[in-house]
């Protein structure tokens, strides 16, 4: 499996992603940014200060300037860009996936990469393309500075909390964050450590939040969120250790941001249609764009939104103009404590039968000939090609999209009855090859 994918690169340390090919990655992006002032930062994988080294002496080597964060969360790397108006960078870090895996997040200028950016590195990397240069390489502590600008834009209030990093990027950093705007901190696997000891660095998946649950009823703090690897993303429990879907959780956010203002909101096309719904309700435009980090944070540029939100727990905001995932924590907080129980405020919002994705292997690269196939047999339902192929109804939706990270096609539906629910899996299973078929017919949730 190539190792450059939709919005990153990212393989197994060692394996897919060695010392040889990180530094032709390297060369291939001092070609591209040769001359120009570019941040470096690494997360606390095992493998990144190698790859951190190889890309910061290869870079330099190329003719950039390159400012050296030494090790951070991602939100820190982004912050350090914009800080010292550097043109790019490259952040050495797999986020949520498992320890083995390392990678590269890439900034070429105010816009997100591009799958185009990325298939260009691709080819650079085979065409071995370099340049030579007189670099320099400055070292620049940053952490500090995250800290002090990242609380002046939020409030302070003495909720009780627990932050639970997973052992991750944000083990010094987001502690450090919440006590200086002012929070009672209570700390869960705060100490870093690339083996990941506790659990996977995923905070998307319920099964990983059990332990902050636990921690948070054991404590009586208010809530509880949890960081993934590298601090991008987050996810929440509430005050009965009971994880939050982070649909809910955009829908809070997004009522947040527009309290007295206007404005758009962007949600992900996996998202379920309670989020559009609700934002309208709040006064906003709703705006649907591809799931991936890459899509949505395009979108809520193009569009200026307040906020943009995935499930995967990238949160967006208009104030930083970059996603960080400890910011989002901080807001989150700040709604609970002006508004109440964050039990209380996601059972306000109303659920429909939403299953979770359905994750099933493809081989080869036939996936864009599969999902054309199966746009053509629903023609007639005028499906939304935004990202794969998604049937929408007044009382519904199903679809069905290719990973950017894995070769895999993700499946979910929605519906307002269970009767519904089954029309709209049959209507779209039905356009699917009988391989892909038989294999979602495995894993749908039992009764479906």
């Amino acid at each position: 499996m190539s190792i450059f994918h939709a919005c990153d690169i990212r393989g197994i340390a060692g394996k897919d992603l060695n010392g040889i090919m990180a530094r032709r990655i390297a060369l291939a992006v001092g070609a591209k940014l040769t001359g120009q002032r570019v941040v470096v930062g690494g997360d606390i994988r095992l493998s990144t200060p190698e790859l951190q080294r190889i890309m910061i002496d290869t870079l330099a080597e190329s003719g950039c300037e390159v400012i050296d964060i030494g090790t951070v969360a991602t939100p820190v790397f982004y912050y350090a860009i914009k800080a010292m108006e550097a043109v790019g960078g490259v952040m050495v870090t797999a986020s949520h996936n498992p320890g083995a895996y390392n990678g590269f997040k890439l900034v070429f200028g105010d816009q997100p990469v591009t799958e185009e950016d990325i298939k260009e590195i691709a080819r650079m990397v085979e065409n071995d393309e370099r340049v030579q240069g007189q670099g320099r390489i400055i070292e620049k502590a940053v952490i500090s500075d995250y800290i002090k600008d990242t609380t002046a834009k939020a409030r302070s209030t003495n909720l009780k909390v627990v932050v639970d990093a997973g052992n991750g990027a944000t083990s010094g950093i987001a502690p450090a964050l919440f006590r200086a705007a002012g929070y009672d901190v209570i700390e869960l696997f705060c100490d870093a450590d690339g083996h990941f000891p506790n659990r996977p660095p995923n905070p998307a998946l319920a099964e990983n939040l059990t332990a902050l649950g636990e921690k948070v009823r054991q404590t009586g703090a208010r809530l509880g969120v949890a960081f993934d690897g590298d601090g991008d993303r987050a996810g929440f429990v509430d005050e009965n250790g009971r994880a939050i879907d982070n649909d809910d959780i955009i829908v809070l956010l997004g009522q947040y941001y527009l309290e007295g203002q206007q404005g758009t909101i962007i949600y992900d096309a996996k998202c379920s249609m309670v989020v559009p719904e609700e934002i309208v309700k709040a006064g906003g435009r709703a705006v649907m764009a591809r799931a991936g980090h890459t899509f949505s944070k395009a979108a809520f540029l193009r569009e200026q939104a307040l906020f943009a939100g995935e499930i995967s727990g990238h949160f967006f905001f208009r104030e930083l103009g970059y996603d960080d995932g400890m910011f989002a924590a901080l807001k989150v907080c700040e709604f609970v404590d002006e508004h109440g129980s964050l039990a209380a405020l996601t059972d306000a919002i109303p659920n429909y039968l939403l299953t979770p994705d359905i994750r099933v292997p493809y081989k080869g690269n036939d996936k864009e000939a599969i999902l054309a196939e199966t746009a053509q047999k629903l023609a007639a339902y005028q499906p939304n090609l935004i990202d794969g192929v998604r049937i929408e109804f007044a009382d519904g939706w199903g679809m069905i999209r290719s990973s950017v990270t894995e070769p895999l096609f993700t499946l979910r539906f929605e519906a307002k009855t269970d009767e519904r629910l089954k029309e709209i899996i049959t209507t779209l299973l039905q356009a699917l090859p009988e391989g892909v078929r038989e294999a979602v017919l495995l894993k749908l949730p039992a009764g479906k």
